[in-house]
């Protein structure tokens, strides 16, 4: 089987790899789409602090063989499969908690060898643990590539979610007046202003660098009955940025900001921008020994609450398929480029540039 592998700083390796043996609850897939993530991005141009030199862990594809002893998918069964699993157990803290994320088998399981491969083995352990979700004709194996970032964001609309209903607040689809600002619109970054408004968030304040995702972010659709995305969007380079929330929120500011990049500048940007007992999420991944100094005292005083979203859950990915599935979520206006596998390292120099580009997607 072929496979995407960092070769070395900046470089993607198109490697032949022996084809291991199927174990019993193993699961062989053929990828027809895998979607490139910032930290697949990350991995081969900076320095994320993962150690593994996989790449691709957004894939689906068709079934090509079952283990001996799987008997709930066939064959020829189109598949989204996710690359990390959490083991759900009562027994376990973690997983007990709603912090599936955190649950050392999460992190221990994934495909073999990656998901940016013409081939490959979902373990027994994803099979049986929630890690594979059939998908419809109807859907796309592109669209179905976005289940997995898609998810990421449904995750972390949870935790905002939490906070307000810890506070004894109603939940955020109630609050027809409240206001986000999404730092970042790339892939991930649009998804969210899509959930802000599926959540039923007033105003959404789009802020980024880049013109083209401004202007991107301006098109896209909801369903009608979800009313019109009619984001404000701002140049985050404009000196007057906190100026224009601030007017647009009657001074206090928005009650939510979602960091949807690895920006730390961001992240200060956000204790401003939100208002008094706002919520601030940390979506983007920062890299490894990203520090940062904050004046404390304004988010004690200010009552800021600061919350982490890593990845997503097997309940994440399921409700991220079914927003997609009943177009509640429209993902694939949101693809803009697509790749051949043999095609990577022009793809991920591509995902790099940002040149005129939203979500690319690798074919095989």
């Amino acid at each position: 089987m072929k496979a995407a592998v960092v070769k070395g700083n900046s470089s993607i390796e198109i490697k032949n790899i022996e084809k291991q043996s199927l174990g019993p609850g193993d699961i062989l897939v053929k990828m027809g789409a895998c979607g490139i993530c910032g930290s697949d991005v990350e991995k081969v141009f900076g320095k994320y602090g993962q150690p593994s030199m996989r790449l691709g862990h957004e894939p689906a594809g068709t079934i090509m063989e079952v283990g001996s002893e799987v008997s709930n998918f066939v064959v020829g069964q189109r598949v989204f499969t996710h690359h990390h699993v959490a083991c759900r157990s009562d027994d376990c803290h973690e997983c007990s908690h709603d912090n599936e994320t955190m649950c050392k088998k999460y992190s221990e399981s994934n495909l073999e060898p990656c998901g940016l491969a013409d081939e490959y083995v979902v373990p027994e352990w994803n099979v049986k643990h929630g890690g594979v979700l059939s998908i419809s004709h109807h859907m796309s194996f592109e669209q179905a590539a976005m289940i997995e970032p898609l998810a990421c964001c449904v995750r972390a609309w949870e935790s905002v979610i939490s906070v307000g209903n810890l506070r004894g607040k109603r939940t955020r689809r109630e609050n027809k007046n409240d206001s986000v600002a999404i730092l970042g619109v790339g892939p991930t970054g649009i998804m969210h202003a899509m959930l802000a408004k599926y959540h039923g968030f007033g105003k959404i304040f789009c802020l980024d660098l880049n013109e083209f995702r401004l202007n991107f972010v301006k098109k896209i659709k909801m369903l009608p009955e979800q009313g019109d995305f009619n984001p404000i969007t701002i140049n985050s380079g404009n000196t007057n940025t906190l100026e224009q929330i601030k007017s647009e929120t009657a001074n206090q500011g928005v009650d939510v900001v979602i960091v949807a990049t690895s920006s730390l500048n961001a992240l200060k940007d956000a204790v401003s921008f939100v208002r008094k007992g706002g919520t601030i999420v940390m979506f983007g991944v920062p890299s490894k020994g990203a520090m940062i100094d904050l004046d404390m005292s304004i988010i004690y005083s200010k009552e800021i609450t600061i919350v982490s979203t890593y990845a997503a859950s097997d309940f994440d990915t399921k409700e991220a398929l079914e927003k997609i599935s009943n177009k509640k979520i429209n993902v694939k206006q949101l693809i803009t480029h697509k790749y051949q596998l043999d095609e990577c390292q022009k793809a991920f120099e591509h995902a790099r540039s940002g040149q005129n580009a939203m979500k690319i997607i690798i074919n095989n």
